[in-house]
């Protein structure tokens, strides 16, 4: 299993320096992955962790791929429905340039109504919208002279630039926990992003995911990743921000107990687990990225 970790570039006061540092510990010592999340305004009567202090991954992107060397750069995951997509895949590919090839490209469909409203989205087309996006960014992603016709789009005598450094592109992994995500993955990706989920629901929405690829005829095997909050409770507690979690399931405890909970992910087929640690303070996740490396990793065979 490989091991990675969601920066916390929301929900707190901006700490540049800190951000660095965790960026840059993370990948000195040996972790698989960084990722980054997506919210662009939320509404005040919305309580989530994303709602305040919160940095835009699609700059935090691009400034990851500048001041790391060799851990994967991942989004968990970019809501597609929120932005015009060309603009979107021209500065993706170049981040995957930039950064010598190390985006993972995880997309969603979004869930919350009033963002869509603020952005002036329908939200009843955020579907139609990211199956159009996702359609454009594979021909804009693979081909410098992209023809295609799509709903909103029409791209013909035109010339895409820059490529993705990865060939023949980076892999798309898809977010959310429904039918209609299953199919996307089956359609459009290579693997699904699951969240903040228990094992019997990641084995059901896994069943479904396999299942669609195999009807859609896919070879080999889709990838399986899992967001999820975490934390190691001999390092770090947390106090009143709990709420944040609002019954979401996490994975904590001491080393050893959370190292079991990851192996039960694993003999479930998640490949890739990006830990989100907004609930810690920085001197505890610099802390904890040590004892994955240390301990963890070697733990689950990474």
């Amino acid at each position: 299993m490989q091991i990675g970790l969601c920066l916390p570039h929301f929900g707190r006061p901006l700490e540049t320096g800190r951000l660095l540092q965790v960026a840059q510990r993370a990948d000195a010592r040996g972790l698989d992955s960084l990722w980054v999340t997506d919210h662009v305004i939320v509404p005040k009567d919305v309580y989530i962790i994303y709602r305040e202090e919160m940095l835009d991954p699609l700059a935090v992107l691009p400034w990851l791929a500048g001041v790391t060397e060799r851990i994967m750069l991942g989004s968990s995951v970019i809501i597609l429905p929120y932005r015009s997509p060309l603009p979107v895949a021209k500065l993706l590919a170049s981040v995957d340039a930039l950064s010598g090839g190390r985006l993972i490209f995880g997309a969603g469909v979004g869930w919350l109504e009033g963002e869509f409203a603020a952005l002036g989205v329908p939200f009843n087309e955020r579907g139609s919208r990211t199956d159009e996006a996702l359609e454009l960014f594979r021909k804009v992603w693979t081909e410098r002279e992209p023809e295609i016709d799509t709903r909103r789009h029409r791209l013909h005598g035109l010339v895409a630039s820059p490529m993705p450094l990865q060939r023949p592109r980076p892999p798309i992994w898809i977010g959310g926990a429904s039918e209609g995500a299953y199919r996307r993955v089956a359609r459009f990706g290579e693997g699904w992003h699951s969240t903040a989920a228990t094992p019997e629901a990641f084995r059901q929405g896994a069943d479904a995911v396999r299942r669609f690829w195999a009807d859609a005829g896919r070879q080999g095997a889709p990838v399986l990743s899992l967001r999820i909050p975490f934390w190691l409770d001999e390092i770090h507690r947390p106090g009143s921000d709990m709420g944040y979690l609002r019954g979401r399931p996490a994975i904590h405890g001491t080393t050893r107990q959370v190292v079991e909970a990851l192996r039960e992910f694993a003999a479930l087929g998640v490949s890739h687990v990006a830990l989100d640690v907004s609930l810690t303070t920085y001197p505890a996740i610099l802390e904890t990225i040590d004892v994955l490396a240390r301990e963890v990793r070697p733990a689950l065979g990474g």
